[in-house]
């Protein structure tokens, strides 16, 4: 976390002027980075563009009167921004981050990177180039419950073994964001780089197969596209992990949310100790809520009896959607301020997005992938 004394030093001594913002994408994410970087005094928001007058004007109105458009390319050369918010649908982000790196900004991006392993490895590399700082939004890297998830699994010895989905009963105007989300990529390629980069970090090993399946529950989907798919991962060490996502109104909300992890030692599970969760399946804050953290550890006694008792970790005052939006922020601004090194951070972009699209290729071709 950025230290606050650190913005406050260089904006009003003079050593940095305020970082300029434009945000691309005015949806669920895009409000919420836009929100942060109306909060942070180490950014000035110069723009906002969208496609719906209604919903960049309404975030206009909520944000002071920030200036509005519906092109990209028309802002940029207006707004002149220090940082480019790519906010969009998947398609469009890898046209952006190189209009954005090849003017001389920074970059935010919403995961993924890009629609292709190429495309984003080119991103990476003209980052790198440009001397130009490229932050993926993997908002869990930011989210203290989930570091905290990480940490216990990595005490719980190898191979692991790492079971997560994240399945979404939606209408109305979340199934059109998923169907518009379909456009270009499945359900397990979207939502499933998240989770990859979590399964790499719990096991600090190499993804060495993949496996997946997948169905299509719906004929309003575009020719050749399919709206559940589970895929299953094998890792160098032995650790193995499936990531299971569903999008639309027929989905089940009953175990839509899977978050455990097993080891040698014992296991780690993201749960609630009510039992039920209090929003739905399609809610973006329960996406990333975890509630409580159970810990249990396999220790047994010559009666082979367990030892320990399970561990309850209270993780309830976890930052909402929109103070995870605002951390990942602070995270970009500390990288430009302090040019922290980010190399790792994006090569980890490319390589979980490498895993997700060879998933998606062995659901359609009905085989393994080597990686």
């Amino acid at each position: 976390m950025l230290d606050s004394a650190i913005i406050a030093r260089w904006r009003y001594e003079g050593d940095m002027a305020p970082l300029r913002v434009l945000v691309v994408g005015c949806g669920n994410m895009g409000r919420s980075h836009a929100r942060a970087y109306h909060n942070l005094d180490g950014y000035e928001l110069v723009g906002l563009v969208a496609r719906r007058p209604n919903t960049r004007e309404a975030l206009s109105a909520e944000l002071g009167g920030v200036a509005t458009f519906s092109d990209f390319e028309a802002a940029y050369a207006e707004t002149k921004p220090d940082v480019v918010s790519i906010n969009t649908y998947p398609d469009t982000h890898a046209a952006i981050a190189r209009t954005a790196l090849r003017g001389g900004s920074h970059v935010f991006c919403e995961k993924p990177l890009a629609e292709t392993v190429e495309e984003a490895q080119e991103i990476a590399d003209l980052a790198a180039q440009q001397q130009r700082k490229v932050v993926v939004g993997y908002i869990l890297r930011v989210h203290p419950a989930w570091q905290k998830f990480i940490e216990v699994a990595q005490t719980l010895g190898k191979p692991l073994v790492m079971r997560m989905n994240l399945n979404q009963q939606s209408r109305g105007k979340d199934w059109a964001t998923h169907k518009a989300l379909m456009d270009s990529m499945s359900p397990i390629v979207d939502c499933g780089v998240h989770y990859v980069d979590v399964m790499c970090q719990m096991t600090r090993s190499r993804p060495v197969r993949v496996s997946a399946i997948q169905a299509r529950l719906s004929d309003e989907l575009e020719a050749g596209m399919y709206n559940y798919g589970q895929l299953q991962v094998t890792f160098a060490d032995g650790s193995v992990g499936w990531y299971e996502a569903g999008w639309g109104p027929m989905m089940s909300e009953t175990a839509y949310f899977v978050k455990d992890v097993v080891g040698p030692k014992g296991c780690v599970s993201i749960t609630e100790r009510e039992g039920e969760r209090k929003e739905g399946s399609a809610d973006v804050d329960s996406h990333t809520a975890t509630n409580s953290l159970k810990v249990h550890w396999q220790d047994r006694d010559a009666d082979d009896e367990f030892t320990r008792p399970d561990e309850w970790i209270d993780t309830t005052d976890e930052p909402d959607h929109d103070g995870l939006c605002l951390r990942e922020q602070e995270f970009l601004l500390d990288a430009i301020v302090n040019n922290v090194d980010l190399t790792d951070h994006v090569d980890d972009a490319v390589n979980s997005l490498r895993v997700v699209l060879a998933a998606d290729r062995s659901a359609r071709e009905g085989r393994t992938i080597d990686l």
